[in-house]
């Protein structure tokens, strides 16, 4: 990151804006409100400009690939992709390939994905294999990645099997996801998660299955596309229509440590940059066209009650229809309704609350710092007595083919997928004609991506 002499002084550093922030909303909640979300950080990591570098460079690239992908936690499948003994998930990352398996004895275990005689990729797809085979040589290992055969082992005398087992790497799981790490000094997932984990055990994420799960190359450099789901201020100029339902101006953000951010968007209310919405505007733009709301298409606000109020009412009627637990007198409705968004550094974005969940994830598509992969994940819970779905595998869209025409996302939802799409070509391009080689960030609106950097470069600088 590049210094600014021209920075405000950090007095400025707690301007917000002037409508009502997302705690005076909980001040309007009927259920009792847990305690995580009145945690409000007003983080402040100063004014700092970025170097276009970051988003064009090879060398920042390098610097990634030997510092960040190979000594992070990153999330690979659900726990429900490699439940059954052999199954066995592929997860690639900018050079590196991972095995993910279930062995025999019902554990996981993750190997890097190269044979040990000559190198080729081990496993190519997805599936349920008995063992490792390369398709090469056939030199064949165990599930529990011990060395069993090859072909005229009489000619290997060298080899010693015990020591020829495949090399490993940390696996862990939380939420119902499994998570990986190259490092084996690095600490332990739940280290790494922070708060994470006792944030979410009011939503038990682990309980959902995968109803969606979209992958599509992006022509632009993998944090060009990160960084537009982790703050609300480009909404108003890239998604006008979601604005009489959306507070994205009183957003709220908030940091924990090195690894862990979140934004808060208020829904059901409208943004403080429009003005004389009534809150019967707010409910016929909002139902039918949001992910996060009852789906009836027409209905009328009663009579003092809130569109925000009317909404929850709405969602907890239909999630008390399908679960065991009495949505009305438990939730709040800021968890029926609103994008609580988290992200677990450097690529994982789950939405959380009693609703269809979102989880984005973005990673280097291949080993080229040019062009990225972005996938769009929903969890939904299981409704009562229901039996689980098998999760739906991952579909490449084509190049050509728009999010809003993918009907597993709907054309609503994909349309704001389109609109942030239609930018991040532009902005790869665009920052070539940057010249002062600077990018200026706001204090607060953009603090996650400020955190995301500092982070960034603490791995880089071998701070962590």
């Amino acid at each position: 990151m590049t210094s600014n002499t021209g920075n405000n002084p950090p007095a400025h550093s707690g301007a917000r804006s002037p409508g009502p922030s997302y705690q005076d909303l909980l001040d309007q909640e009927v259920n009792p409100v847990p305690d995580f979300l009145r945690e409000n950080t007003n983080p402040y990591l100063g004014s700092e400009n970025l170097s276009v570098d970051r988003y064009l460079s090879r060398e920042f690239h390098e610097k990634e690939v030997e510092h960040v992908w190979q000594r992070t936690w990153q999330a690979v499948c659900r726990e429900t992709e490699v439940a059954a003994p052999g199954d066995t998930h592929v997860y690639d990352i900018t050079r590196f390939s991972i095995i993910v398996t279930r062995t025999q004895a019902g554990t996981l275990k993750a190997f890097q994905n190269a044979c040990l005689h000559r190198g080729r990729q081990l496993v190519d797809e997805n599936g349920n294999y008995e063992k490792f085979r390369c398709p090469y040589h056939a030199f064949t290992w165990s599930l529990e990645g011990d060395f069993k055969w090859a072909p005229c082992k009489w000619d290997f005398s060298h080899i010693k099997d015990d020591e020829f087992g495949l090399t490993e790497v940390r696996v862990d799981t939380w939420g119902g996801w499994v998570f990986i790490n190259m490092d084996l000094q690095a600490p332990s997932l739940l280290d790494y998660l922070g708060v994470l984990p006792g944030h979410f055990e009011r939503w038990k994420p682990e309980n959902g299955y995968k109803a969606v799960h979209v992958e599509k190359v992006i022509p632009c450099n993998w944090k060009i596309g990160w960084e537009a789901f982790i703050e609300s201020y480009h909404a108003i100029a890239t998604h006008p229509q979601i604005l009489p339902y959306t507070e994205d101006a009183d957003s709220q953000y908030d940091v924990w440590g090195d690894h862990i951010s979140r934004t808060i968007t208020a829904l059901g209310v409208p943004s403080f940059h429009l003005k004389d919405v009534t809150d019967q505007d707010v409910v016929d733009t909002m139902l039918g066209v949001s992910a996060m709301v009852a789906r009836p298409t027409h209905a009328l606000v009663p009579e003092g009650m809130s569109a925000r109020e009317y909404i929850g009412q709405l969602n907890s009627e239909e999630f008390s229809a399908n679960h065991d637990r009495e949505l009305a007198s438990f939730a709040t409705n800021s968890e029926r309704m609103d994008s609580i968004l988290y992200s677990i550094f450097p690529n994982f974005a789950p939405w959380a609350g009693f609703h269809p969940n979102i989880t984005y994830r973005f990673r280097p598509n291949g080993d080229d710092h040019q062009t990225a992969l972005m996938e769009i994940i929903v969890i939904v819970q299981l409704p009562t007595g229901a039996e689980r779905p098998k999760d739906v595998p991952v579909r490449r869209m084509g190049e050509n083919e728009l999010f809003s025409q993918a009907p597993e996302l709907g054309e609503s939802l994909g349309t704001i997928f389109d609109q942030d799409l239609f930018n991040m070509p532009k902005i790869q391009k665009g920052l070539h004609n940057v010249r002062s080689r600077e990018l200026v960030l706001a204090n607060y609106h953009e603090v996650r991506i400020r955190h995301f950097h500092q982070t960034l470069d603490k791995y880089i600088n071998g701070e962590i």
